[in-house]
């Protein structure tokens, strides 16, 4: 570590923070209206620095959530505890920066973009030689566009460095300490696109089997083409989820380690992600009727609207959520050309609204354990714990009753009194998902925990040779 007294001037972007502050004030616009993408383009025009502030007059940002780099931000303390200048210099917007700054109290000067000049590379070199008017400095940085600051500086100090920018930093001048704690980015992107949660549009395939085309080869593969693209459609829904919901999750005593909330992924890789794994799932869309393209489309703007504004609604949230699933239902019988029948519909609402409550029961309980009276993020209370649990009890029993409607008619069985069995195995499940929740033992994913259930596998292999048997 460095022995040096000078004054050490620090990055803020990839540096100080595992972030980007323009990413995370795009995020946060966006976040507030999504028309705001139109704008963009048109405020960058005037420059970057006028664009970034801009979104600053428009935009906040919870600076004390950010993720920070903590080793180096540690050796920050440490190096201000024994009376060295800290200086923050930075090309986000001075708004941010300043409230950085306030929040950790370890800066003497900020140095930042005013809407005017977009502080980076040279431009930033000018502005730290006046400030120090000729006295020598170090400098602290992880990207190539800091390469104009270290030739200047008498020392460096690289924190998470950009591919080849630590051997460049030691050819300008005299590497004194480095600081690099990044995991995999690839583990992390696949995190983040969340190919676990693919399982749940396994409900693509419910009409293929209940329309009994199984051994139609047109029709599986109909359905498979379908299953892959509402996964994709899915991925780029989580990953814009992810960067929208960026100051929740940060709250969260379990989202706060994905990878957009905990800094082990760029924002901007985010943002590349959204747009290409949609336009991937409308391509394969292409391929299969148009039914199916219009439901992959309204699934894709209901999943935006719930992302940037419908989740914060009291029970809107959880009609959205059932409907969602429901929609892979229809999408599903879209993609073979059968009918998606009401008893189908209403067993699906009926079953994913008692789940969706089952979600925001156990996530409020969470927040609760950690002394809080509501939900951050969304519009639940304490108080609202006892009518949220009798509303998914209630629906859980109004889809076993749908079912058993659906029995009675006999349908396309052969012997359709096997099936009755479906019916107390439904009854159990639900009532005891809903009792594991009020004991506070459920993921804050329903559909997760029954992915990982083993007794949920013994009753839908019961249920599968129910079918079977029925057929």
């Amino acid at each position: 570590m460095s022995n040096t007294m000078n004054p050490l001037v620090v990055d803020l972007d990839g540096t100080l923070t595992r972030s980007d502050l323009l990413f995370e004030s795009v995020c946060a616009l966006l976040k507030r209206n999504l028309f705001y993408a139109f704008l963009l383009p048109l405020w960058l025009l005037a420059g970057k620095a006028q664009m970034k502030r801009k979104i600053a007059d428009r935009a906040d940002v919870n600076v004390t959530l950010l993720p920070w780099n903590a080793e180096f931000l540690d050796w920050l303390r440490e190096q201000k505890a024994l009376g060295r200048r800290l200086v923050l210099a930075t090309a986000s917007d001075k708004k941010y920066a300043e409230q950085i700054a306030d929040h950790l109290g370890i800066f003497d000067d900020v140095i930042a973009s005013d809407g005017a000049i977009n502080v980076s590379g040279s431009r930033k070199l000018k502005q730290l030689e006046a400030l120090f008017a000729g006295q020598p400095f170090d400098y602290a940085g992880n990207a190539h566009i800091d390469m104009s600051v270290w030739k200047s500086a008498q020392h460096a100090v690289v924190v998470n460095p950009d591919s080849g920018v630590a051997a460049a930093a030691a050819k300008v001048t005299d590497v004194v300490a480095s600081f690099d704690d990044r995991g995999s980015s690839l583990k992390a992107f696949i995190r983040a696109i969340r190919p676990h949660q693919w399982l749940k549009n396994g409900l693509i395939f419910v009409p293929l089997v209940l329309s009994h085309h199984l051994l139609d080869l047109s029709y599986v593969l109909g359905a498979i083409l379908a299953f892959i693209a509402f996964s994709v459609c899915a991925s780029s829904v989580y990953l814009l989820n992810d960067l929208l919901d960026l100051p929740s999750d940060r709250q969260h005593p379990s989202k706060r380690h994905r990878p957009f909330a905990a800094g082990d992924l760029s924002l901007v890789s985010g943002a590349i992600g959204v747009v290409a794994f949609a336009l991937l799932a409308f391509g394969i869309a292409l391929f299969l009727p148009v039914g199916f393209l219009a439901a992959l489309f309204l699934y894709y703007i209901l999943t935006l609207a719930y992302s940037t504004f419908l989740k914060r609604a009291a029970l809107v949230d959880v009609l959205v959520l059932a409907a969602l699933y429901t929609m892979r239902l229809i999408a599903g019988a879209a993609a073979i050309e059968v009918e998606a029948t009401f008893y189908l519909l209403a067993f699906s609402m009926f079953t994913f609204f008692s789940l969706a409550m089952i979600k925001r029961y156990a996530e409020l309980q969470v927040q609760i354990s950690l002394g809080k009276d509501r939900l951050t993020g969304r519009g639940y209370q304490e108080v609202d714990l006892g009518m949220l649990s009798q509303m998914g009890i209630a629906s859980g029993y109004l889809a076993v009753m749908v079912l058993a409607l659906y029995i009675n008619g006999g349908g396309l069985y052969t012997n359709p009194k096997a099936l009755w069995l479906l019916c107390p195995i439904m009854l159990y499940w639900i009532s005891r998902l809903w009792l594991l929740t009020r004991r506070g033992e459920m993921h804050d994913d329903p559909i997760v925990f029954t992915i990982q259930d083993r007794r949920t596998h013994w009753l839908a292999l019961v249920a599968a040779a129910c079918l079977w048997v029925a057929m």
